[in-house]
C-alpha cells in the first residue's frame, strides 16, 4: 500500500511491486492561507483523509487484504509539525508555502560579514556540510522552527519533536518517531557528505540554535521503521504485521516512478507547484539559482532539489476563482471536469496566447529566482482577448517558467537533455505536453499514468525496503505513453516570448518588492 499525500489531499494506492497500481483513492484536505504570507494545514485532516481513502480502497477492491505486506508514504517536502510527547500536533502544519519566517530566518543566518543575506562562515559551513542552505524565503522547516521560537514560544517550549508531513504519517503508523535521510534536509542541520550515512551536524544546529533533542532520529527511505500499530491495524483491518518503509518527500519519490533512477536521467513533474530533477553522483550546489544535490531515496545517490512554487496551482486558482459558470462549461465542451475544458480551450488558441503573457509567481518563487514578493498576472491584455486566450496563456507561461529553471538545471548538470519524463497532474494534458516540448525546446516523454508517479514511487521504494525489488529494476518497469517533438513552427515564436518574458522579471521586480515589501513580522 503506497500514500501520497500532497498539498490538494491523500491519495492511496495498492500497487503491485512490479508498480502497477490496481486501485487507488483520494480524500482533498484544505489547504489554510493566513494573512498575506502564511499557509497551514491540519495533520489531524491528514491523517483522516488518509484513514478515509484507506477504507474506501479496502472495501472496493478485489485485493485480498492478507496480500498487503507493506506500507510506504510519499509526501510533500518542507512542512513542519511541532509535536508534544504524546504525538499530538501542538497547532497546524506550517505548509511549504508559508513565508512568514522570512525575517526570522534572515535574522538567524547573518553574521558580521554577510554574502547574499548569510553570514560568510555561517554560509561556509552550510554549504561544505550541508551543500545548502535555509531559504531567506522562510519557506522551509528552518524558517517555520525559527519562526515558531520567536511568533509562538509556548508551542515551541511544549515541543517535543519538529516533524516533517512524511515523519508525522510514519509516526500515526507506527509509534515510531524517525525522519528519512530527504525529510530532513531542508532543516538545513545535517552533514550530507556521505550519501549513505547522514547524521546531525552539531556546528548546523548551533547555526540555527535548534537542540538536537528536538528532532528526530535520521533513517535511510528504504529501512523498515516497525509495522502497523495496533488500533491502526484492527480500525483498517489489516494485519498488525504490516511493516512500515520509511518512505520518501514527494520530488524524489515522483522522480523514482517516473523512472528516472540512473544518474542524469531528468524529469519534469508539474503538480501544484514543479520541478525538474535528477539522479547525480555528487553534491553541488547552486545559491543563485536556488538548487543543490542532496541524499536520495536511492541509497548512495544524491537527487537534484529545486521547487517552482505554483505551476498546476494557476490552473487550480483559475478554475476555483476566475471561471464562472463551470458547470455549463463542462457541459458544454463535453468533459468531466474544468482541466479538460481547459485542455480543449488551450487546443483551439494559436501558440503565443495572441499576445498574452503570464506571470506564474502568484504566492512568489524558489527557483531559479529566490523572491517572495514576486505574483503573478497577465499583461499585454486588451479588450480584444477572450477567457481563452487567457487559459492559454497561462499553460505557456507555467511552461516558459520551467524553461528558465531548466537552463540552471542544464548548467547544474553540465549536460543538455535531449528528453525529459513528464509527469505529475500536468502531464495529464497533451496539450500541455505539446506546449512543454515546444518552449523547453526538447523530446517530452509523457509518463504513463502520470497522476500516480508519487504513489508508485512510494511503493517503488517500499518493495526495494523489503527485498522485493532493485532500483535497477524500475527503468523497465514504468511505460512512456508518448512522445512529443518539438514543433519548429514555433520555435522563433517562443524564444522571442521567453526572452519578453524574463525580461518582464528584471523590469517588474522592484515593483513588487515596493508594493508587497517583506513579510509582516507579526503575521
Amino acid at each position: 500500500m503506497a500514500i501520497d499525500l500532497g498539498t490538494s489531499g491523500a491519495k492511496v494506492g495498492l500497487v503491485s511491486t512490479e508498480g502497477k497500481v490496481v486501485y487507488a483513492e483520494f480524500e482533498a484536505v484544505p489547504l489554510i492561507l493566513v494573512g498575506q504570507d502564511g499557509a497551514e494545514q491540519s495533520p489531524n485532516l491528514w491523517w483522516q483523509s488518509i484513514s478515509t481513502a484507506v477504507r474506501r480502497i479496502l472495501y472496493h477492491c478485489p485485493v485480498p487484504k492478507n496480500d498487503i505486506v507493506a506500507i510506504c508514504t510519499s509526501s510533500m517536502g518542507e512542512e513542519t509539525v511541532p509535536v508534544d510527547r504524546a504525538g499530538n500536533p501542538l497547532m497546524n502544519a506550517l505548509n511549504w508555502m508559508d513565508q512568514r519566517g522570512a525575517p526570522d530566518i534572515r535574522k538567524q543566518v547573518r553574521g558580521r560579514v554577510n554574502v547574499m543575506g548569510y553570514g560568510i562562515t555561517k554560509l561556509w559551513h552550510w554549504l561544505r556540510i550541508s551543500g545548502g542552505a535555509p531559504s531567506l524565503s522562510g519557506k522551509d522547516p528552518a524558517g517555520h522552527i525559527t519562526h515558531i521560537r520567536r511568533k509562538y514560544p509556548d508551542v515551541y517550549d511544549k515541543t517535543h519533536k519538529f516533524l516533517n508531513s512524511l515523519d508525522y504519517i510514519n509516526l500515526r503508523l507506527t509509534g515510531e518517531l524517525a525522519a528519512s535521510y530527504d525529510s530532513i534536509i531542508t532543516c538545513w542541520v545535517t552533514d550530507n557528505r556521505d550519501p549513505g550515512n547522514v547524521r546531525y551536524s552539531r556546528r548546523l544546529l548551533a547555526q540555527l540554535d535548534i537542540p538536537r533533542e528536538k528532532l528526530p532520529n535520521l533513517v535511510p527511505a528504504t529501512q523498515v521503521i516497525g509495522t502497523l500499530r495496533g488500533e491502526v491495524a484492527q480500525a483498517w483491518g489489516l494485519n498488525p504485521a504490516v511493516k512500515v518503509v520509511a518512505g520518501s518527500i514527494d520530488t524524489f519519490a515522483a522522480t523514482i516512478g517516473a523512472s528516472a533512477v540512473r544518474d542524469f536521467d531528468p524529469s519534469l513533474y508539474i503538480g501544484t507547484s514543479s520541478y525538474i530533477t535528477c539522479h547525480v553522483p555528487f553534491k553541488k550546489c547552486d545559491l543563485f539559482n536556488s538548487m543543490a544535490s542532496f541524499p536520495a531515496a536511492v541509497p548512495g545517490k544524491y537527487c537534484l532539489l529545486d521547487n517552482q512554487t505554483t505551476a498546476g496551482g494557476n490552473l487550480r486558482f483559475i478554475g476555483d476563482k476566475l471561471i464562472k459558470g463551470k458547470t455549463e462549461l463542462i457541459q458544454e465542451e463535453g468533459v468531466e471536469n474544468i482541466y479538460q475544458v481547459f485542455d480543449q480551450i488551450s487546443a483551439r488558441v494559436p501558440a503565443g496566447a495572441r499576445g498574452i503573457c503570464f506571470c506564474p509567481w502568484t504566492f512568489g518563487e524558489r527557483s531559479p529566482m529566490e523572491d517572495q514578493t514576486l505574483r503573478g498576472g497577465f499583461f499585454n491584455l486588451s479588450l480584444n482577448h477572450t477567457h481563452e486566450d487567457l487559459i492559454r496563456a497561462v499553460f505557456e507561461g507555467v511552461a516558459f517558467n520551467s524553461r528558465w529553471l531548466l537552463q540552471g538545471v542544464e548548467r547544474f548538470m553540465g549536460k543538455t537533455f535531449a528528453a525529459i519524463r513528464f509527469s505529475g497532474g500536468g502531464a495529464n494534458s497533451d496539450v500541455w505536453s505539446q506546449i512543454y516540448a515546444d518552449i523547453l525546446n526538447r523530446a517530452i516523454w509523457q509518463v504513463d499514468e502520470p497522476l500516480l508517479v508519487n504513489t508508485r514511487g512510494a511503493a517503488f521504494i517500499g518493495a526495494v525496503g523489503i527485498g522485493e525489488l532493485s532500483f535497477r529494476d524500475i527503468p523497465d518497469l514504468v511505460k512512456i505513453k508518448q512522445v512529443y517533438e518539438p514543433n519548429p513552427e514555433h520555435r522563433a515564436l517562443y524564444d522571442e516570448r521567453f526572452a519578453v518574458f524574463q525580461n518582464f522579471y528584471h523590469k517588474t521586480k522592484g515593483l513588487y518588492k515596493r508594493l508587497n515589501g517583506t513579510p509582516h513580522v507579526d503575521s
